[in-house]
């Protein structure tokens, strides 16, 4: 039987606390999958005051008021606070009003570097206090970046903290620390190997939390086979390819799942009319409902198109905009939900002003949350066209609720969506190559024409439905990587030695 692991999982944000966007479900899911495969798991997130229930979420405060040393003229009072995302795995959050209770948003602030160097520090203070000894400390996105940085320097004499093997997981390389990194001039941007400014520095701005992971964290990964393969390229890089080509050996891919739990068509509260592949004609139900819902022509020949995102230039909006002129010619209905750039927000609007029959745009803030799989449960497409996706889980949400997928083939959505074959009948779903509005309109016309034809349209719908996009074999994967991890660590000491 596979040795128990000890396991902290620690990220910026985590489901159902806080959440922006893919990042929360994965800290929120993996985790539970690993308790499922019986190992012993923590997870540690910020308390964000302005947006954390205590009272809805039982939240136990453990440890009040603790000084956390951050350098040798800083320190800072903090608290910590214990629930759990489920029986037996315990959820902990450290509470610091001045650097996370002053905003109704989880970032934005112009400390974001400041607010995360405590938050790492204060995170590997509560292991020791805890005793937890961890085989496996990871750390999600540049937010805990400096995690294994600290551990190899300033906890590296901790009896609870220097076995610990550490995992450093890129969901997306754009973000590396609190703000955009090409716009730092070049001669201020950090080479990762220098003592860290102090913390009242105004120079820790622009400390690059990433690339101090990759070049300290004992495996590296991405969410996405082809997103690890990506990233090593100038063009998907993120000017950090260099050193991430360097740790070739240590750079390794695992596509993300979801939690079946949490997003089921058979017994899922939020949708109107629960059903299976074995029922998916009930579908019809959801989609008359969310037609009503948002004030669509109920119809139930019309395909429904929908898109659930940030609303970025990295989701590829630019290329809905450029093609939204035809795509209104044809027969169907597109609903957005989302929040981001205010300026493609309000070229969306102008859409819906003029196509108000056809186009809908919802703000994808807290109370608007609760339509993201209605809107799954009752369209026939999800759009995707991406100009980079790391993992991307909502195209497994689409095919879990038989939301069939057009895609631009990369990262993640290159691992988990094939383009169909009508003559042998093999795919998933709808992909085209080429960062192209073009392109984008070929595919979405293939979806179209295809729809059109209900018994090969079923087939494909129930195909998304029965395959397996659940996190238990991503879970399996990365105990895989956890143990690759320990062998790092282990052969680093006795190279030291």
């Amino acid at each position: 039987m596979p040795k128990k692991l000890k396991i902290v999982s620690i990220s910026s944000e985590l489901d159902p606390f806080s959440k922006t966007g893919g990042l929360a479900d994965v800290a929120r899911s993996l985790p539970k999958s690993l308790r499922r495969l019986g190992h012993d798991v923590i997870v540690i997130s910020p308390f964000y005051t302005k947006i954390l229930d205590r009272k809805k979420h039982k939240l136990e405060r453990i440890y009040s008021d603790v000084n956390i040393y951050i350098d040798k003229e800083n320190e800072v009072k903090v608290s910590y606070y214990r629930g759990e995302l489920m029986p037996g795995l315990p959820a902990y959050f450290i509470r610091a009003d001045k650097f996370f209770g002053r905003r109704a948003s989880l970032y934005g602030s112009g400390h974001e570097n400041q607010r995360f160097y405590l938050f790492d520090v204060a995170a590997l203070k509560l292991i020791s206090l805890l005793k937890f000894k961890a085989d496996i400390i990871h750390c999600h996105d540049w937010q805990s970046g400096l995690i294994p940085y600290l551990q190899k320097h300033r906890f590296k004499k901790s009896q609870t903290l220097q076995k610990a093997a550490t995992v450093f997981t890129i969901h997306n390389l754009v973000f590396q620390l609190g703000q955009n990194w090409w716009e730092i001039p070049v001669k201020y941007r950090d080479k990762g190997r220098s003592s860290l400014p102090l913390f009242d520095d105004k120079k820790l701005e622009y400390i690059n939390f990433a690339k101090r992971a990759i070049l300290r964290a004992d495996v590296i990964n991405a969410v996405s086979e082809t997103y690890a393969e990506e990233i090593i390229r100038r063009d998907y890089g993120q000017d950090l390819y260099r050193i991430l080509t360097n740790r070739k050996h240590k750079l390794f891919g695992v596509v993300n799942g979801i939690d079946y739990k949490d997003f089921n068509p058979q017994n899922d509260k939020k949708i109107y009319k629960n059903y299976d592949h074995k029922k998916v004609l009930r579908k019809k139900l959801n989609k008359k409902f969310i037609q009503k819902l948002f004030k669509l022509p109920v119809r139930d020949d019309v395909p429904v198109i929908c898109m659930t995102s940030r609303v970025t230039y990295q989701k590829g909006f630019e290329l809905i905009l450029r093609i939204i002129k035809p795509l209104m010619q044809f027969d169907l209905q597109f609903i957005v939900i989302g929040s981001g750039d205010k300026n493609i927000i309000k070229d969306l609007n102008k859409v819906q002003k003029k196509y108000p029959d056809k186009f809908v745009i919802i703000p994808s803030h807290e109370k608007n949350q609760k339509y993201e799989t209605q809107i799954y449960a009752g369209s026939d497409l999800i759009l995707l066209p991406s100009h980079h996706e790391p993992c991307g889980i909502n195209q497994l949400k689409g095919f879990r609720y038989g939301c069939v997928p057009v895609v631009r083939s990369t990262g993640g959505l290159n691992d988990t969506v094939t383009n169909f074959d009508p003559i042998a009948n093999t795919g998933n779903g709808f992909t085209f190559k080429n960062y192209s509005s073009k392109d984008l309109l070929v595919a979405i016309t293939r979806a179209l024409e295809t729809y059109k034809y209900k018994n090969i349209w079923r087939a494909l719908v129930c195909r998304g439905m029965k395959a397996s996009v659940s996190w238990e074999l991503p879970a399996q994967k990365y105990v895989q990587l956890y143990n690759k991890a320990k062998r790092f660590r282990r052969d680093e000491k006795n190279n030291l030695g």
